[in-house]
């Protein structure tokens, strides 16, 4: 089933045996301690290495920007060795694992921040609540971050990079999307500043651009790649004008030769965020030359039409991975998906309930035989 999804890609030095790629998906399960992560997400990413690649839930690159209850972080040593567990799993399975390197910017709440503010392109407040450990909190406005505040959190970037290198990670992927830092950067709801990091679309890409050149100084360009989400509105962040400013970043991306460019693109019927915002695929796609990936709400059949039809190199799936540990093989089997159960309590505590119990389609028929 769906042949042209098990035909390999190579995407600058990463080498994947499958289009059937895992997208970043926020679990919470790096409990004791605070964001260090452990052998249960070991587990859980070595039950899924038979994705061409698996991105990994977005790792905080500091403190400052990591506001998640029992998110992973990979800013410091201790961090990194943990990591390796995980890196390891995956290798021994054969399986390619890139990080996706976080930082929130105004959505971390001042819990995370000992009452401080958060930092963010400019002074302005997310809609909405934060998840803290003490329940849902209302966002607070942000800090706009000072020329200082940028190059020290190029710096953390840089760390954090150099981090998941020691880790044993196959590349870094950096979060540009869903509202968060860089995304806060790139779209002008959020970025109302009037320096060279503001203003015109290419200006706003700047602060992309600098983190990207500290990430390829690390690793390469052809081991790092960038997540977008280019149309419509994400925690409150959208843009007047979505052609304009992702087409700017998408010749930034050209220009810096990344190994790989993927997009999230809901559509109006979208489970997680929904949107008539057309989707900016098509225009990045004359843009950018390497490889890219969509994701959002893919079936196998739209995966492969997709494929076959050029309009994408491979699709992440995100969710569908969550209770489908094999969800490759079940691709190729023509087989079902398991649903997602007890959503979304399974998805964020940090038990081993919902996270790595899913039976994969072996275990199932011989448990029905």
């Amino acid at each position: 089933m769906h042949d042209n999804l098990f035909e390999p890609i190579t995407m600058g030095a990463l080498e994947a045996k499958n289009r059937i790629f895992m997208a970043p998906l926020t679990r919470g399960r790096a409990a004791d301690p605070m964001f260090t992560p452990n052998e249960l997400m070991a587990t859980y990413y070595r039950q899924r290495a038979g994705a061409g690649m698996i991105l990994t839930e977005a790792t905080g690159i500091s403190q400052e920007g990591l506001g998640w209850p029992s998110a992973p972080g990979i800013w410091s040593a201790e961090q990194a060795e943990a990591w390796k567990a995980s890196t390891n799993a995956v290798h021994e399975e054969g399986g390619l694992i890139v990080m996706q390197l976080w930082h929130m910017g105004r959505i971390v709440h001042p819990y995370f921040l000992g009452g401080n503010p958060p930092v963010s392109a400019s002074a302005t407040t997310a809609p909405g609540e934060a998840h803290t450990p003490e329940g849902k909190q209302p966002y607070a406005q942000a800090r706009a971050m000072t020329l200082d505040d940028i190059k020290r959190t190029i710096d953390d970037y840089r760390n954090a990079a150099q981090n998941a290198k020691n880790a044993g990670f196959d590349g870094v992927q950096l979060h540009g999307a869903n509202g968060y830092l860089i995304d806060q950067f790139l779209r002008d709801s959020s970025n109302l500043r009037d320096d060279d990091y503001g203003g015109s679309a290419q200006n706003r890409t700047r602060f992309m651009r600098e983190v990207l050149e500290v990430l390829i100084d690390v690793w390469g360009a052809d081991r790092v790649g960038i997540r977008l989400s280019p149309n419509g509105e994400t925690q409150g962040c959208d843009d007047s004008n979505p052609a304009e400013t992702f087409g700017a970043a998408a010749k930034v991306i050209e220009e810096l030769g990344l190994a790989f460019l993927e997009l999230r693109e809901p559509g109006p019927e979208g489970t997680f965020g929904q949107t008539d915002v057309p989707k900016q695929s098509p225009l990045i796609r004359t843009l950018y030359s390497g490889p890219l990936i969509l994701n959002s709400d893919y079936t196998a059949a739209q995966a492969s039409e997709d494929v076959a039809s050029g309009k994408c190199d491979a699709v992440s799936f995100g969710r569908p991975y969550i209770s489908n540990p094999d969800l490759e093989r079940r691709i190729a089997a023509g087989a079902h998906f398991n649903p997602n159960k007890d959503v979304p309590k399974s998805w964020y505590f940090p038990i081993p309930e919902g996270y790595v119990d899913y039976p994969t389609l072996e275990e199932e028929r011989e448990q029905a035989a």
